[in-house]
């Protein structure tokens, strides 16, 4: 089993910076990837960033956050990070914390809010 849990959300102003940390624990060795989904109201939840685990870790980003958003992980931690810049009004969501094991079993933090609005 492995436990996730989200922190850093938020009210934050257009144009604004938040930093999302995700704690992963439990049986975390089976890894094969982490990411960011987020969930707005009357939408379906979307990948917002994800990062491989292993030596020289591949990203990937939503387009709508391309530029703004840097994904990060410390593995010796097991900590997952979402630097996100330039925040905009639409990146108001809901966002999670997801975690792939490498047999394809998928484990999700209860999600915290970020709120984008002046």
């Amino acid at each position: 089993q492995v436990h996730l849990v989200e922190s850093g959300g938020g009210l934050v102003q257009p144009g604004g910076s938040l930093r999302l940390s995700c704690a992963a624990s439990g049986s975390t060795s089976a890894t094969q990837s982490m990411g960011w989904h987020r969930q707005a109201p009357g939408k379906q939840r979307e990948l917002v960033a994800g990062i491989s685990v292993s030596i020289g870790s591949t990203t990937n980003y939503a387009d709508s956050v391309k530029g703004r958003f840097i994904i990060s992980r410390d593995n010796a931690d097991d900590m997952l990070y979402l630097q996100m810049n330039n925040l905009k009004p639409e990146d108001t969501a809901v966002y999670y914390c997801c975690l792939v094991t490498v047999d394809l079993q998928t484990y999700w933090g209860p999600g915290l809010q970020v709120t984008v609005s002046s």
